[in-house]
């Protein structure tokens, strides 16, 4: 899959964070980003369009990431999409916990475009 083919949903609460992900994934490639602020919505717009990649926060509300992870991977239609968790806390427990739930990878803020990069195709290829 070439990037610029690919669709990705960021999931953040904070809307900076959103706006830096896409700055990064738009000078990446990638072309058909879209975002929610919440897991609800973001359940929502997984339940009505397909996505090749989901690029999520831990720490959020109502849902949290790891609760969202949790929640496409209990769906059979969502189960296979790349789930990349973005996250504050370098605890090897959090990494763990994400692992365990179904997480592709995990990516420690503060991160640059080139670390997002990476990520990223590690993410996508498996």
């Amino acid at each position: 899959m070439k990037v610029e083919d690919a669709s990705v949903l960021i999931v953040d609460d904070y809307q900076a964070l959103i706006g830096e992900l896409s700055t990064m994934l738009a000078q990446l490639g990638f072309k058909k980003i879209d975002s929610a602020d919440d897991g609800n919505k973001a359940i929502k717009m997984l339940l009505r369009q397909n996505y090749d990649l989901i690029i999520s926060d831990w720490n959020m509300e109502p849902i949290t990431g790891l609760e969202l992870l949790r929640a496409v991977r209990s769906k059979k239609n969502l189960a296979k999409i790349p789930f990349l968790m973005i996250t504050t806390q370098s605890h090897a427990e959090t990494i763990s916990a994400a692992k365990e739930a179904g997480a592709n990878g995990c990516l420690v803020k503060p991160f640059d475009a080139r670390s997002l990069h990476t990520k990223v195709i590690d993410v996508i290829l498996g």
